[in-house]
């Protein structure tokens, strides 16, 4: 199926003896983290991946990215003078890296800004609670709202609440997210970050807090994008960090039965900033055969405002953008065209997602296959394709190559990401390398996402995957597609 060129045998040789030479920290340039070589005993007999594996799992590609991304910028929130900063940092990166055709395509986002942020319980125990704005989230009064609570076990518990039962008060709804290593627990837990504060408004609540949607226990909230439905009254949303909603479960598993109630006042001064700019930064590694179809891997480029967006998703702009850089530093020559995509404003809707498939509507018959980096820098354990035949047939016939990564075939279908959700739709073939996420909720969307919580040794994994599947990928005979 993967067909080796007397050209690449005729350099591999010579290659293996430079990199013998090399020193495992300059494998990876300008880094300060000095790493171990890899053992790649258990690499394929396949010369090309033993290149690629030695490049990537000997050096900090994907891991100097990441750092040089969150320490230079920074937290990017979508639509602001930060995620402009990023799309400059990331055409200058592409540049030094050796890409070619960089470039930036930009499309209008709804700008928004959290500011002073605060409750408290003003009875029947008086104490402050931590607690943050959704995204997206109209404001409380410049003062504040005061107003009795209204307890919820789960969201499921607010839509079998009557009409009108939440007239002036606050409705807090609780329920945990539970803890898998595929994150299998955020769709059910979200449901109330994107429509707790509807259904609340239409049965006349004021306002909405929730536990927040994650899995940590630290007093830190996460906050998250929020929809609004456009026939249903605005009403402010906010996140209670777990250690807050644990104390209000307490509160009102203490007063149930007496004639106590729970009154909490809050404070959300965000403002709606009106259309903002953002964009899509990408860049290519031309193919050398069949230039016009393209391998499509990507991440996204903005981040939340909280923290420094490292494992969401600076983690993914590292590893996409550094698995292409040791595909160019290798010396192999890909077939089809490799494309990196940063995608803007994925955090507020995949707004940048739906800019791109519009803006390559005519191109994308020529998308060979799509995969995005969006779920931290935990070890990938699995690889996935899509729903099609073909794309399975073609995934399967490469799966074999990654076992000496510990990764396996993974049943089921991938929509190929957040991002590739858009391409899936309109027919493109997708992949999933899949992550180990099991603590990835603890630091999703807080103020605790920062580059400390990277680890050097799962990014140099991801890396060599991902240059694994482009180089893969590229030489394949399949396109991944149902002949009709």
């Amino acid at each position: 199926m993967f067909l080796v060129s007397k050209r690449i045998l005729m350099t591999t040789s010579i290659m293996a003896l430079m990199l013998a030479g090399c020193d495992a920290k300059d494998a990876g340039k300008n880094s300060e983290v000095v790493l171990k070589p890899a053992v790649t005993t258990g690499v394929s007999a396949n010369p090309e991946i033993k290149i690629l594996a030695d490049l990537a799992l000997n050096g900090s590609y994907g891991y100097d990215i990441t750092r040089s991304l969150t320490t230079e910028i920074g937290p990017r929130l979508a639509g602001t003078p930060q995620e402009a900063k990023a799309r400059r940092w990331a055409r200058n990166k592409f540049k030094e890296l050796g890409f070619t055709r960089i470039r930036t395509e930009p499309f209008p986002v709804k700008g928004w800004l959290r500011g002073l942020e605060t409750a408290h319980i003003t009875k029947p125990y008086p104490q402050r609670l931590v607690v943050t704005a959704l995204g997206g989230s109209v404001a409380t009064p410049k003062a504040g709202t005061k107003a009795p609570v209204a307890y919820f076990a789960d969201y499921e518990a607010l839509l079998a609440a009557p009409m009108g039962s939440l007239d002036g008060k606050i409705a807090y709804i609780s329920g945990r997210m539970e803890k898998h290593r595929d994150g299998a627990g955020y769709g059910p837990a979200n449901q109330k970050r994107r429509s707790g504060a509807t259904e609340a408004a239409k049965r006349g609540a004021v306002a909405v807090l929730i536990r927040s949607v994650g899995t940590d226990s630290h007093r830190f909230p996460h906050t998250g994008q929020m929809r609004y439905a456009e026939d249903v009254k605005k009403i402010p949303i906010g996140a209670l960090s777990s250690p807050d909603a644990d104390q209000l479960d307490r509160i009102f598993a203490q007063i149930k039965g007496t004639d106590q109630a729970v009154e909490i006042k809050l404070r959300l001064n965000t403002r709606d900033l009106g259309e903002k700019t953002s964009g899509n930064v990408m860049a290519e590694i031309r193919g050398t055969e069949k230039p016009d179809e393209i391998i499509l891997i990507g991440a996204h480029l903005d981040s939340w405002d909280m923290g420094t967006g490292a494992v969401d998703d600076g983690a993914g702009v590292g590893i996409v953008m550094g698995a292409a850089q040791v595909l160019m530093e290798s010396g192999l020559k890909p077939k089809r065209t490799i494309r990196v995509v940063l995608f803007g404003a994925e955090e507020v809707g995949l707004v940048g997602a739906w800019a791109y498939a519009e803006a390559h509507k005519d191109e994308l018959v020529q998308h060979v296959l799509a995969t995005e980096s969006d779920f931290g820098a935990g070890k990938i354990y699995g690889i996935q394709a899509g729903k099609s035949p073909a794309n399975k047939v073609g995934i399967a016939a490469m799966s074999a190559e990654f076992k000496y990564l510990g990764i396996l075939p993974k049943d089921g279908d991938t929509n190929g990401g957040p991002d590739i959700i858009p391409l899936d739709a309109a027919g493109v073939p997708t992949v999933r390398l899949n992550q180990d996420g099991t603590d990835y909720f603890d630091l999703h969307h807080t103020p605790d996402d920062t580059f400390d919580k990277i680890d050097p040794k799962a990014m140099q994994q991801n890396v060599a995957a991902y240059a694994t599947l482009i180089w893969l990928a590229s030489e394949s005979d399949s396109n991944f597609r149902d002949e009709k």
